[in-house]
């Protein structure tokens, strides 16, 4: 599950969809071993109807348009990337690279289930033969990695700094690429920047907790489960309390929370039985939760070397998957044709210059620390784009790591993510925007609605034909997006009941879980009903200042 184009899923009560060199589904019934090895999905509504290519085309066109797109100045830009870490962690594959004799039944089933467990970060754990790579010598912390000292442009960023990259495979073998590859469980969370910084922070999130944990005289026997079930916990709140919130109408999140799901394996709800491991709906994975491409930048503000006015100037969408090692090269100024050559750059380390200034990214005046603000007279911090049926034209040109290409030959098409979307969708069958309101009772957008928008992609140059298949039976991921137009660019009644019901589904299956656990709350936060993004990022780097802006102003 480690690639964003997936072209199979095992659906319950389906049996593997996969697709032939047309991108039409071929459905196959696996064996009960192989069944158990494949990531779970399910259907949530019925199968909807399919959107010839010439209209996918022109649909992914208009939402990838160059045009101008409004912010939304409540959202910092950091949760935008925080949601594409959280989606990793709803999907990894854990049993992915192995299978062996010593996995029982349980834990495989496990492995199969979406959960909202950090298993992105800590994999199968220190004792795991294959896993215990990605931890110190000690079998408590993670690894973290260093960066390379680079000229430019000036000798603070001359140096290499320990605990600013991701930890990396390194060594003299292989291609340049290989050896850039991160020692993370979930290489997806280097293939942009953000996500990579991000992931960094809860692999500092977690050390911390152990050296508090020590220090408290937790035991070393003790003292990585400990550790692990803290974090995650947290992790858990600040998604329900923060993270939720900002991208679904807070009312359909408290409602989900407070009164259980209606909808998504809901207890009594067709017969659903207790304890069955979840499943993760591909109306979720396909569509709901593919909002966050929405939410993405062309450009950020993301240092004093990488701003508008710094000497490296603003730092482009294309440039945050250059200086990666999934999707990325290191090296300055390289085309999305060279980033798909696995040999080319010369660093194998993130450059020094490229490290995050977290205050860019979040907001830590919320957290009550002014001191923390992004210096407005330096170019200031970034937001998000509002969740709409816009997305911004640098994600026509995705680089071919991202989707497992490099190497290969495929139209340009493939590059522009919006049409992927659509596409992936198709093959699957997805149920139209239409069908799922009716399913889940509300009243559908109007035709009006999903041709003129509010303030979204202009659909004028779809032909006549066109315009009537997507208002008929329109693609669920647009239809998810156009409705956030009319809600205040949140996901509203179809979207946010999607999302906010599989998340609390994905809590509620993990090991380690809050809504089994409704009296737990939050200890390293200001209070015990607090704890945001911001404070995981304060304690992670210790409050400090040249911890989370090491470069400086």
């Amino acid at each position: 599950m480690r690639k964003h184009g997936r072209d199979s899923f095992f659906v319950v009560g389906e049996g593997v969809l996969e697709f032939d060199a047309n991108g039409e589904p071929t459905a196959s019934q696996p064996s009960t071993a192989e069944e158990l090895r494949r990531f779970r999905f399910s259907r949530l509504g019925p199968e909807g109807p399919q959107t010839d290519e010439a209209t996918r085309v022109a649909l992914a066109t208009a939402i990838t348009a160059a045009v101008p797109q409004p912010d939304d100045p409540a959202v910092p830009a950091g949760f935008t990337y925080l949601g594409q870490f959280v989606d990793h962690d709803l999907t990894l594959d854990r049993t992915e690279s192995q299978l062996g004799e010593d996995v029982n039944l349980d834990e495989l089933m496990q492995g199969r289930s979406p959960a909202l467990d950090l298993d992105s970060v800590y994999g199968r754990g220190p004792t795991d033969r294959d896993d215990r790579r990605f931890y110190a010598a000690d079998g408590v912390k993670l690894k973290i990695g260093t960066t390379a000292a680079v000229a430019f442009p000036d000798d603070r960023v001359n140096v290499d700094l320990e605990g600013f990259d991701l930890p990396r495979v390194g060594g003299n073998t292989g291609t340049r690429a290989d050896r850039r590859k991160p020692l993370i469980p979930d290489t997806r969370n280097d293939e942009n920047l953000v996500v990579a910084q991000t992931h960094l922070a809860f692999i500092r999130f977690h050390n911390r907790v152990v050296d508090d944990l020590a220090l408290k005289g937790v035991s070393e026997r003790r003292l990585f489960e400990m550790a692990r079930e803290q974090v995650v916990r947290h992790y858990q709140w600040m998604l329900r309390t923060d993270f939720l919130p900002r991208i679904v109408d807070p009312a359909i999140v408290d409602d989900v929370f407070a009164n259980g799901r209606r909808f998504f394996e809901a207890p009594g709800r067709g017969g659903f039985p207790r304890g069955l491991r979840p499943t993760m709906p591909i109306e979720f994975a396909v569509a709901a939760y593919r909002l966050g491409h929405s939410m993405v930048r062309g450009a950020y503000q993301w240092n004093r070397v990488f701003r508008s006015s710094g000497p490296g100037g603003i730092a482009s969408l294309l440039a945050l998957f250059t200086f990666t090692g999934t999707s990325g090269n290191f090296q300055p100024g390289s085309t999305v044709e060279q980033l798909d050559d696995p040999n080319s750059g010369t660093l194998d380390r993130l450059p020094t210059n490229w490290i995050a200034d977290f205050r860019r990214l979040f907001d830590f005046t919320e957290a009550g620390r002014p001191d923390l603000a992004a210096p407005a007279a330096l170019d200031g911090g970034n937001v998000t784009k509002r969740i709409d049926s816009l997305l911004v034209d640098p994600l026509t040109q995705l680089p071919a790591g991202t989707f497992d290409g490099r190497g290969t030959t495929f139209p340009a098409i493939q590059r522009n993510l919006a049409f992927r979307n659509l596409t992936r969708a198709n093959m699957v069958r997805l149920a139209s925007g239409q069908q799922m309101a009716r399913f889940f009772g509300v009243e559908p957008l109007t035709a009006e609605q999903i041709l003129q928008g509010n303030q979204g992609a202009d659909l004028g140059p779809l032909t006549d034909e066109q315009e009537a298949a997507i208002t008929t039976a329109t693609p669920l991921w647009f239809y998810i997006l156009r409705e956030a137009e009319f809600t205040n660019g949140k996901l509203g009644a179809v979207g946010g009941r999607i999302v906010a019901e599989v998340f609390h589904r994905s809590m509620e299956g993990s090991r380690i879980s809050i809504v089994r656990e409704p009296s737990w709350r939050p200890t390293l936060g200001p209070d015990k009903n607090t704890f945001r993004m911001t404070d995981l990022l304060l304690f992670a780097f210790e409050g400090k200042a040249d911890l989370l802006n090491p470069l400086g102003d």
